[in-house]
């Protein structure tokens, strides 16, 4: 079983920054995909960015310039830049990895991220 732990949450204001970690039981090289995904209240999850395992990342588009995904591998950490924060970004963002071996995904427990305006 993979444990995802995020952290780094928070309420902050518009055009302010954060940075969400997500820091996984196992190494990191055991999954063909890791990324960020997020739910806005009454709406559906979303995927916000991943890297998939040759190092390509996406990005949705409401968060192209703003946002950057980066992992380390030493630490088994993935992370999220978020610069330029909008009320819109106002949601419960949730770490994923799709596993090589058996395609399993597995979420984190989330972690809430406000924007005021």
């Amino acid at each position: 079983q993979v444990q995802l732990v995020e952290s780094g949450g928070g309420l902050v204001q518009a055009g302010g920054s954060l940075r969400l970690s997500c820091v996984a039981s196992k190494s990191i090289f055991n999954f063909k995909a890791v990324g960020w995904y997020r739910q806005p209240p009454t709406k559906e999850r979303e995927l916000v960015a991943n890297i998939v395992s040759d190092g390509i990342t996406n990005y949705a588009d409401s968060v192209k310039g703003r946002f950057t995904i980066a992992r380390d591998y030493p630490t088994n950490t993935l992370y999220l830049r978020m610069d330029s924060l909008k009320p819109e970004d106002t949601a419960v963002y949730y770490c994923n990895a799709v596993a090589r071996i058996g395609s399993n995904d597995y979420w984190g427990q989330g972690t809430q991220v406000t924007v005021s305006s």
